[in-house]
């Protein structure tokens, strides 16, 4: 009896606990592609503002997320966009690149008040150049 009025909360906190898990790796795995697709960029001026092969890092480290898979090719819609910019001045003065990825996850199950249905992720990562 006791276990038939407490499964409701039960299925309450599976469901945010698996939404609250999905979402952790979402903003690892942004932070992750944007952390590549930096140390891409900054390997010389040329390719600090390549937003094209930027962006082909960005997929290959984003490829397990389920609304990315092997199907999507480019980073300039949702839900990922990518971008690379050249940074003449960085925080050290010196020559830099600005990679930034914006991510939107699936529409999971919204709990009201405490996690949304969709997280839009925005990721910017600014590295000296190499070179």
């Amino acid at each position: 009896m006791e276990f038939a009025l407490l499964m409701p909360w039960y299925v309450f906190l599976f469901v945010g606990a698996f939404d609250f898990g999905f979402y952790s790796y979402a903003l690892i795995s942004a932070e992750t592609a944007a952390r590549v697709s930096a140390m891409y960029s900054s390997a010389s001026p040329s390719a600090a503002a390549d937003s094209l092969t930027a962006c082909s890092y960005s997929l290959d480290q984003l490829r397990n997320m389920p609304n990315i898979g092997s199907s999507l090719t480019t980073c300039t819609a949702s839900p990922l966009v990518v971008t690379a910019t050249y940074v003449a001045s960085g925080p050290d003065g010196g020559a830099a690149t600005s990679v930034t990825v914006t991510y939107t996850t699936p529409q999971l199950i919204p709990i009201p008040g405490l996690l949304p249905g969709i997280l839009t992720i925005n990721r910017t990562v600014e590295m000296r150049l190499r070179s």
